[in-house]
C-alpha cells in the first residue's frame, strides 16, 4: 500500500470539467487530501483517478489549442481584424455609450422604471451648465455612498449608458435629437439582452413603449427595437434566439 501511494503521490492528477470545453489538468499539493481548484468555472464537476495525467493533460491542452486556433482563424480572417490584440490595452473596458436627451425626467423615468436600469451616478457641471446622467444594470448596494468614491467606482462600470442634458432642453420646442436612423444615417441603437424577448415586449406595449419593430415583424422573428423618448432605438434580443443568425 505504501508503494501504491508514493505512486500516486507522483501521479494523482484533479481534472476540473468546464461544461462543454476541454478539461484542465492540476497536481495536487497533498494526494492524501484531494481537493480540486476551479480554473474558470465555480462548479467542479467531476475528478479524473489516478493515470497517466502527463499524456492526459497534453490530450487536454490540444484540445484547448484547436478549439483555440479554430476560433482564431474564423474571426481572424476577417479583412482589417489585428493578429492580436496590443497588450497595451489588455485593461481597456467599453465603459459608456453616450445619448443627448431633451428632458431628464422623461428620460430617466423611461430607462429606470420601464428599462429597469439604475442610475450609479450624477455630474453636475454649472459653469457649462449641463448633467450627465450614468445608469446600468447594478445593485444598489454596490454604488459607493461617498461621492468621490463613486464617480471612480463607475467609471471602472463596463456598459454603462450616459445621458447628456444640456440645461434648457426640456423647454426648448425646437430641440430634437437625432437618432442616426434618419438620414442622414449614423449611431443606430443600443442592445438589451432578455430572457424572453415575447413577454418583455408584451410588457413594453401594456407601458405605451413605442416600438420600431415587433418580434414578428419583418424578415428577422424574435428580436425587437423600440424608441426611447428621444426616439433612440433600443434593440430587445435573446442570446438563445440569435443562434438563428449565427
Amino acid at each position: 500500500m505504501g508503494g501504491n501511494m508514493s505512486g500516486l503521490s507522483r501521479l494523482v492528477t484533479l481534472m476540473y470539467v468546464v461544461p462543454g470545453e476541454a478539461a484542465y489538468f492540476m497536481p495536487s499539493c497533498d494526494p492524501h487530501t484531494l481537493h480540486a481548484r476551479a480554473v474558470s468555472h465555480p462548479q467542479p464537476r467531476a475528478f479524473a483517478l489516478p493515470g497517466n495525467s502527463i499524456s492526459a493533460r497534453s490530450a487536454g491542452r490540444r484540445s484547448i489549442r484547436s478549439k483555440v486556433m479554430a476560433a482564431a482563424q474564423d474571426l481572424q480572417s476577417v479583412p482589417g481584424v489585428a493578429t492580436l490584440p496590443d497588450p497595451a490595452t489588455k485593461d481597456f473596458i467599453f465603459q459608456q455609450t453616450m445619448y443627448r436627451i431633451k428632458d431628464p425626467k422623461r428620460s430617466l423615468d423611461f430607462y429606470t422604471r420601464i428599462i429597469g436600469m439604475r442610475l450609479i451616478s450624477k455630474l453636475d457641471f454649472p459653469d457649462s451648465k449641463f448633467s450627465l446622467y450614468f445608469l446600468g444594470y447594478h445593485e444598489g448596494i454596490d454604488i459607493p455612498s461617498d461621492k468621490s468614491d463613486r464617480v471612480e467606482w463607475m467609471f471602472k462600470q463596463p456598459a454603462t449608458l450616459e445621458l447628456t442634458h444640456n440645461w434648457g432642453t426640456e423647454d426648448d420646442s425646437s430641440y430634437k435629437a437625432h437618432s442616426g436612423n434618419e438620414d442622414p444615417k449614423g449611431y443606430g441603437h443600443i442592445g438589451l439582452s432578455v430572457p424572453d424577448v415575447y413577454a418583455a415586449c408584451e410588457r413594453f406595449e401594456e407601458m405605451g413603449v413605442d416600438f420600431v419593430k415587433k418580434p414578428d415583424g419583418g424578415s428577422m422573428k424574435g428580436l425587437a427595437f423600440i424608441k426611447d423618448p428621444d426616439g433612440y432605438w433600443i434593440e430587445i434580443l435573446n442570446a438563445k434566439a440569435s443562434r438563428q443568425f449565427a
